[in-house]
């Protein structure tokens, strides 16, 4: 699962315009982009996939990566909210829901690693290191929601979980986006300010 879907996200690398919209999503340069990993319905990224070791040699373990500002605000809110100790508390308490998210941690490191040899990036100074807090605590929602994103449901339990609350302000299956990000848009936009 995680090779193949590893080899479909770079069978389609990242575009210039990709590029671009992620750029303008993020407010910055999108720092080891090989692909989007996931999109809106409309089209637009909603996360990326970024190479393990950026273009200096700079090691980069946060490899699904959430761009999507409509997302990334919804996530805030929940990080805001505090429910990331409630969900610390029940990992430490619940044996299935701790199995669950290290298997996500798993299957995050086996795809990091499947992209680092397909890139032939070394990933040796974070190996063992996958996002999020995993695989003991919640640290951050926006890496488990990509995460979710990027390699589909099921994987990361709390990442589906995040996406569940944040439906009614931020559903991958409804556009919701304030920006015209996709690429139509940005070739549309570039052509009206030449």
């Amino acid at each position: 699962m995680v090779r193949d879907r590893v080899q479909e996200l770079l069978a389609t690398p990242a575009t210039p315009d990709q590029i671009a919209a992620v750029n303008q999503q993020l407010g910055r340069f999108a720092r080891g982009m090989v692909a989007v990993g996931a999109r809106c319905v409309c089209g637009n990224p909603l996360a990326v996939v970024t190479r393990p070791q950026l273009e200096d040699g700079t090691p980069f373990p946060t490899t699904c990566y959430l761009t999507s500002p409509e997302a990334v605000k919804a996530v805030s809110r929940l990080e805001a909210d505090g429910i990331m100790s409630d969900w610390n508390t029940e990992l430490g308490s619940d044996p299935d829901l701790a199995s669950a998210y290290c298997r996500a941690h798993e299957l995050y490191l086996a795809f990091r690693s499947a992209l680092a040899q397909r890139l032939s990036d070394d990933e040796s100074h974070i190996v063992g290191i996958s996002a999020g807090g995993m695989p003991k605590r919640v640290k951050c929602l926006h890496a488990l929601t990509a995460q979710s994103l990027v390699m589909g449901p099921g994987v990361n339990p709390l990442g589906d979980r995040v996406l569940g609350l944040v439906r009614p302000v931020f559903d991958p299956q409804v556009c919701r986006c304030a920006q015209p990000w996709a690429e139509a848009s940005i070739q549309e936009n570039q052509q009206e300010n030449q």
